[in-house]
């Protein structure tokens, strides 16, 4: 039997997690027609609060409920919830390969806002690959004479307020288990879900098969978060991390397949500009944390 090597079995965590991700989405999409964004949130939010519970029970994760009023916690899950209504809204509105690739901008997003808000050092070939990144996305979404469509201008807002979350949850302080920070995002998920019911069009009474979907979707996005975390743990983050591409993949085959939409051209070239930007982006990044790894390990020598 052959024995993957720790990156090879990292970048097949990844892709699993991916796919996960994505099956996730298609499920999501399949029943956006039938209630709206704010009741998915919410009973798909119920589900995986429960499902999350019982693993951080088990593994004994959870701490006292009062680590949510930690401010870097409630900014993670307000961000959570904004991103999850404007992406599933999307999802709705546009076929998902194109949602998907979209989203592959959410490595630059979050370079950007680490630059910005955390002064973290960001050289000219970086920021480069992220003004080139943001102009493969304009390749994707085409802006008529009249801007953009409302599908794009909220999948764009998707990927800047994820971003917001990512560097949130770099900030959370390191004593709160991971699980406990996901028990507490999916609790308020879920709350901040119910309250949109109404905003968003009212209750609708949900079918057998919809609570289906929305439970296996509840499974999925459980499997593709356990998946992630032990792809960066198995795993070089720079050799693991650009796998995450392979979502566009799989996205565009569950749209050709479950709802018969194929990508166009510019969508490929688009999201090729993207990724091209993005796996940049992450080589500059190994680059760079490479250098000062050596330098940290040069000898001192004594005066």
């Amino acid at each position: 039997m052959m024995t993957l090597s720790k990156n090879m079995e990292g970048a097949l965590y990844m892709a699993l997690a991916m796919a996960a991700f994505s099956l996730s989405d298609a499920l999501s999409k399949t029943v956006i027609t039938v209630m709206n964004a704010g009741q998915i949130m919410l009973l798909r939010g119920v589900l995986t609060t429960l499902l999350v519970f019982l693993i951080a029970k088990r593994m004994g994760a959870l701490r006292s409920f009062k680590v949510i009023a930690q401010p870097m916690i409630l900014l993670r899950v307000a961000c959570e919830a904004g991103a999850a209504v404007t992406y599933i809204s999307a999802l709705g509105m546009m076929p998902i390969a194109n949602a998907s690739a979209i989203i592959q901008a959410l490595p630059l997003a979050v370079t950007l806002g680490a630059a910005l808000f955390l002064k973290e050092p960001v050289g000219w070939r970086r920021w480069s690959a992220i003004v080139v990144g943001f102009l493969g996305v304009l390749v994707i979404v085409r802006p008529g004479p009249e801007g953009f469509t409302p599908a794009a201008l909220i999948v764009i807002a998707s990927v800047f307020i994820t971003a917001a979350r990512d560097l949130a949850t770099r900030c959370v302080n390191k004593e709160v288990p991971s699980l406990m920070v996901t028990v507490c995002t999916a609790i308020g998920v879920s709350l901040i879900g119910g309250l949109l019911v109404v905003p968003l069009g009212g209750w609708r009474a949900p079918s057998q098969g919809a609570l289906l979907h929305l439970a296996m979707a509840a499974v999925m996005v459980l499997a593709g978060y356990q998946a992630a975390i032990l792809a960066m743990r198995t795993g070089d983050i720079a050799f693991v991390a650009p796998m995450r591409y392979l979502s566009l993949i799989f996205a565009a085959l569950l749209g050709m397949v479950f709802f018969g939409e194929i990508p166009d051209l510019w969508t490929g070239v688009g999201a090729a500009i993207v990724i091209a930007s993005g796996l940049y982006t992450f080589y500059r990044e190994s680059r760079r944390r490479n250098a000062q790894l050596a330098q940290r390990s040069e000898p001192r020598v004594p005066v």
